[in-house]
């Protein structure tokens, strides 16, 4: 089988690759490049962040890689792209009082979408698709979904479900049943890296504010009963749960509670207001079923990080779903995801949209 592998550089793709070369099948290795035409952007504090300007050491290590695993290499500009599907939402989003994943957005519409569909049109032949990430695919009654993997500390899955059932078919994980602990290891016997070489990666290494293309903007830091508590630069400055740096003094720690694009506020309280019992999400992608009938158990994470939380969730007659928590969670953000879980197997998932 002939087998397209997204290449960064890194350890785990790097892995990927050789795996999938030891099991028989022929691989071509591609990189998208996604910075463009960014000069008004200063070089982010951490060069090892995903959206950066100067990949030239990269894709100069990336192709050394490649020719050591006896595998073709094509790098593809997708700034174009990449500008428009997911630069745009995450400007959107963030004017609108959001707080997008732009990882989440990036996977579905460019990494397994727009490359492999530019890689076709460039010629390049292949039956499947492979990447680094930690987990694992499965299929069901003619249905494929995202599952967790065999590490559960580097579980990617909820970065992967908004992934098509297109894109599932015809993608491999071939990282999904093995420790991270056995991928560095493969690494150091085949000397692809240096011993303990750290590894990527954030988004964007550099201010927000730069890469939103916006000035400050003051406004007001108010309470829930409205009381003006300080000022604000931006409520992009801000994230849903914060504490550290909002420069308030009150007799207990404040938390960032909410944003108000329309009023350009910034809503604290106190921990107690953090909390949440139910989480509905639109924008819905479907992993392992179609639809949900009636009230179903399930487990759901609102976050990448963290383990997936007992709940049951219904389908709303708008279209959307709505997640019940047994115990409750802290800080759901509106533009990030709802992922619920069927034990390890993503049954669907959405952008939060409403939180109560």
């Amino acid at each position: 089988m002939r087998v397209l592998i997204g290449m960064s550089g890194g350890i785990d793709s790097t892995v990927a690759a050789y795996l999938l070369k030891q099991q028989g099948h022929e691989v071509v290795g591609v990189t998208m490049t996604i910075w463009g035409n960014r000069s008004n952007l200063s070089t982010p504090k951490q060069a090892n962040s995903c959206f950066a300007p100067d990949k030239t050491k990269d894709l100069e290590k990336i192709k050394a890689l490649c020719s050591r695993l006896l595998i073709e290499h094509q790098t593809l500009d997708l700034s174009d792209l990449f500008e428009q599907e997911v630069l745009k939402n995450f400007n959107s989003e963030y004017m609108s009082g959001k707080t997008p994943n732009p990882c989440v957005w990036c996977n579905s519409k460019i990494k397994f979408g727009a490359m492999v569909d530019y890689a076709r049109a460039k010629g390049l032949q292949f039956d499947k698709f492979a990447t680094g990430h930690y987990a694992r695919i499965i299929e069901k009654d003619g249905r494929y979904a995202v599952s967790r993997p065999a590490d559960l500390k580097k579980d990617q899955s909820y970065f992967l479900y908004r992934l098509t059932q297109q894109q599932l078919a015809t993608t491999l994980f071939p990282l999904g049943g093995m420790l991270k602990d056995e991928v560095r290891l493969i690494d150091e016997e085949h000397g692809f890296h240096v011993v303990h070489e750290q590894e990527s990666q954030d988004f964007y290494g550099g201010d927000y504010t730069d890469l939103l293309e916006v000035s400050n903007t003051e406004g007001n830091i108010v309470d829930l009963e409205g009381n003006v508590l300080g000022k604000h630069e931006g409520i992009w400055h801000y994230t849903i749960g914060q504490r550290k740096g909002l420069g308030l003094a009150a007799e207990k720690p404040l938390y960032v509670l909410a944003l108000r694009a329309d009023t350009n506020e910034v809503v604290v309280g106190f921990v107690e207001h953090t909390y949440q019992s139910t989480v509905t999400a639109g924008n819905l992608v479907w992993g392992l079923c179609d639809h949900l009938v009636g009230e179903v158990a399930v487990q759901a994470k609102i976050r990448s990080t963290g383990s997936p939380q007992e709940a049951r969730a219904h389908m709303n007659a708008d279209g959307t779903i709505t997640a019940i928590f047994e115990s409750e969670v802290q800080a759901a953000t509106l533009g990030q995801s709802l992922v619920l879980y069927d034990g390890p197997v993503i049954l669907c998932g959405g952008i939060i949209e409403r939180v109560g």
